[in-house]
Formats: C-alpha cells, sequence, structure tokens
C-alpha cells in the first residue's frame, strides 16, 4: 500500500504576553484550502517624479477558515488520548481560542472591585502574545483581532463535535515589536526569509513579456 507523506499542519503557538514562555500550541487538524493575505505599504502617497517611500513594513491581514471534528476520537472513546473529546467535546479547543480574546476572570473581578472604588481608570490587560506558524516559510508574530465560530455538529450531551472557525490576524514587525526580545527576533527572523525568497532566481526575462519590449 502506498505510504503517505507526514503533512505539516498549521497552527498558532501561545506564548506569554511578554513572549518568553510558550503557554500552548494549537494546530489545526485540517489545513485551510485557502488564506487570503491583504497588504498595506507603510508610507505617504509620492506625488510627481518624488521616489516612493516606506516608513516601515507593510502592515498585513491574514484570514482564513480552520476545520474542527472531533468524530474520529468519539468513534473510539477508549483510545488512549481521546478522553478529552469524548467528555467535552470541542469545547476545550474552543475555549482556548476564545480566551486570546479575553482577559483572565481574576483580572475582569479585580478590574471590577477597583471601579467599584472610584477609580476611573482600569489598566488594560495584556492578552497572550501569538505566532502564526504556517510553513517554515512563515512563522509570523500575529494579533488575533477576530474569531468567528460555526459549530455544526453535537454530541448527545450537546457538546460541539465539529466547528468551522474563521481567523483574522494582523501581522506584527519590527514597527510595533521593537528590535529586542523573541518576538522581535522571530519578526526580523520572517523578513529575512522574505528577503531570500524574493532574492531566488528564475522570476523570468524582458522577453517574457512580448516581442520588442524595451525598457
Amino acid at each position: 500500500m502506498p505510504i503517505s507523506p507526514l503533512v505539516a499542519r498549521a497552527g498558532l503557538v501561545i506564548l506569554e504576553p511578554d513572549g518568553q514562555q510558550i503557554r500552548k500550541v494549537i494546530a489545526l487538524q485540517y489545513n485551510p484550502d485557502s488564506v487570503n493575505r491583504s497588504l498595506n505599504a507603510r508610507a505617504g502617497t509620492a506625488e510627481g517624479g518624488e521616489l516612493q517611500r516606506v516608513s516601515g513594513t507593510a502592515t498585513q491581514t491574514i484570514t482564513f477558515d480552520g476545520e474542527l471534528d472531533a468524530t474520529d476520537q468519539l468513534a473510539q472513546p477508549a483510545e488512549p488520548g481521546n478522553e478529552v473529546e469524548v467528555a467535552n467535546g470541542l469545547h476545550p479547543y474552543l475555549a482556548a481560542l476564545e480566551g486570546l480574546l479575553n482577559p483572565p476572570l481574576d483580572q475582569v473581578l479585580e478590574n471590577a472591585r477597583i471601579a467599584a472604588e472610584g477609580f476611573l481608570e482600569v489598566i488594560p490587560t495584556p492578552t497572550p502574545s501569538l505566532v502564526l506558524v504556517w510553513s517554515r516559510q512563515r512563522v509570523v508574530p500575529v494579533r488575533l483581532t477576530e474569531l468567528s465560530i460555526v459549530e455544526e455538529a453535537f454530541d448527545i450531551h450537546l457538546n460541539p463535535i465539529r466547528a468551522k472557525v474563521s481567523f483574522s490576524f494582523t501581522t506584527l514587525g519590527v514597527n510595533e515589536l521593537g528590535t529586542s526580545g523573541r518576538l522581535a527576533a522571530i519578526a526580523i527572523g520572517q523578513h529575512r526569509r522574505l528577503e531570500s525568497l524574493a532574492a531566488l532566481e528564475g522570476f523570468g526575462s524582458l522577453t517574457d513579456l512580448g516581442a520588442g519590449v524595451t525598457l
């Protein structure tokens, strides 16, 4: 029988807010079929013959849909490692994702206490740092800006067992992270990878654009 290749899985690395320690890794069960990326230059508008100038790395938005499915685990409830899905369905996975946009409950309660005592300003709680891993060529710090979840199937206890999750991220570079620290090093490494890929040969030549094209 043919041997199926081991397919790399895309996912998120969740770190402490300072980016030093890894809290959790969330690997997508199925790699999305498509990824939408939108880049905007961090620059002013060039006028006349003025050269376009950029003041920093382009701002980039990445969106894609991921799928989570616990059907296989529920089909083999006695298999070691399937206990979480059998007891809870996909609730733990979805809770971990929602936690990326919510502050810890203890901090919420503390903020409520401070507000009740008459303090007008409550310090926002820093959220975990995120790194999107999509192959060796795309390892980039990101900020989760939007999360949409569609639960599509449920077990007999109404735990979700199949869900589609839509992610929207903004990438972070040196402009946002500076040049020191673990996250900054990851962003710098990604920038270097892009430059190395762009420098590879084989893009084409003027003759590919049509007979008689000269510049």
